[in-house]
């Protein structure tokens, strides 16, 4: 942080104790229990929202951190050296969700209907600049698919294949057509929803939920880290945690569908927003994901673990492909 911590500090009304570094923030133990001192990326109008928004959700019961405002009433602190932005949250320690343990996953899975629930009925105007492109999701794959046809054809040109390079165009086709029949799917569910619908589907999302942003504390699952906060279709969160889970799992089919139904319990799922789950989730991004390393990488050297990440993939397909099945089941 540039050696600047205590003058950043000093904006706040706080006595500090103790501060400790670590992955990019600065823990501090104040007057006021333990806070987290963190560069913030966005603007001022957005730490502004992310205060108020955090604080309708602590004042309506629902465990999260909370955003300290300066001296002055601001949710950033501005570092008038280089104009960096910070925000000092209230933390909580705590343990986080244990992926080996199916009782925590269903409680994270709860957690996040509940936030959803929650959050929809916040009076707060959304500003413009938190809500996602109705076509955004479309308009990535789009471009996803752009760039696995890219790798293709660098990769066919090539004379001499390497052992990536190999396996990569024997399972490209099965992949691509997988990717552009969800992109024609997402395109027709998109021209032919119901504006009504569509705003009953829509509310505040996390934009990062999982495994490491959430917590047990004192008893208490809680809700950190919402800097990525966003308006957009709430399933986003629910489908970046199960695809997060079920690729530890190799997407047990079972363990799955009691995700997306724990979830229902809180929040009741409608048939498009199954649909938008199911698309969503059966999207091959695990392997767009892969392409896009390989791309970004030195092509002269291919990483032991580049090949073990695409094997695992192809190992997993089949019961990939049988947890879509059954999910397809629920959409139709």
């Amino acid at each position: 942080m540039y050696n600047r911590d205590e003058e950043i500090l000093e904006q706040y009304d706080v006595e500090i104790r103790s501060t400790a570094k670590g992955r990019g923030a600065l823990s501090c133990e104040t007057d006021k229990g333990t806070m987290l001192l963190k560069e913030f990326r966005g603007s001022k109008d957005r730490a502004a929202f992310l205060y108020d928004i955090l604080k309708f959700l602590s004042e309506n019961g629902f465990a999260s951190e909370t955003v300290v405002v300066t001296r002055e009433g601001e949710a950033a602190a501005k570092d008038e050296l280089n104009g960096t932005l910070y925000l000092l949250k209230n933390w909580y320690q705590g343990r986080e969700c244990d992926v080996k343990n199916r009782d925590d996953i269903l409680a994270a899975v709860k957690k996040l209907a509940q936030f959803h629930v929650l959050a929809k009925s916040c009076p707060n105007e959304i500003p413009d600049f938190l809500k996602a492109d109705k076509s955004s999701l479309l308009l990535e794959y789009e471009r996803h698919n752009r760039e696995l046809n890219k790798v293709k054809n660098y990769i066919r040109n090539k004379n001499k294949k390497n052992q990536f390079e190999l396996l990569f165009m024997r399972v490209y086709e099965s992949y691509r057509t997988q990717a552009l029949e969800v992109a024609e799917q997402l395109k027709r569910q998109l021209d032919n929803l119901d504006p009504e619908l569509e705003e009953q589907m829509w509310g505040l999302c996390h934009g990062d939920y999982n495994q490491h942003n959430i917590i047990l504390s004192q008893g208490e699952w809680t809700f950190l880290n919402f800097e990525q906060m966003v308006y957009d279709i709430m399933v986003r969160d629910l489908a970046n945690f199960v695809r997060k889970i079920l690729e530890k799992y190799n997407w047990n089919t079972g363990l799955g569908i009691d995700m997306i139904t724990e979830y229902d319990k809180i929040r009741k799922l409608k048939q498009q927003e199954l649909e938008q789950l199911y698309l969503r989730l059966a999207y091959p991004k695990k392997f767009w994901k892969i392409a896009n390393h390989y791309s970004s990488s030195r092509k002269s050297w291919i990483s032991g673990r580049d090949i073990e990440k695409l094997e695992k993939i192809i190992e997993q397909e089949p019961q990939r492909k049988q947890f879509l099945k059954m999910l397809f089941c629920f959409t139709s």
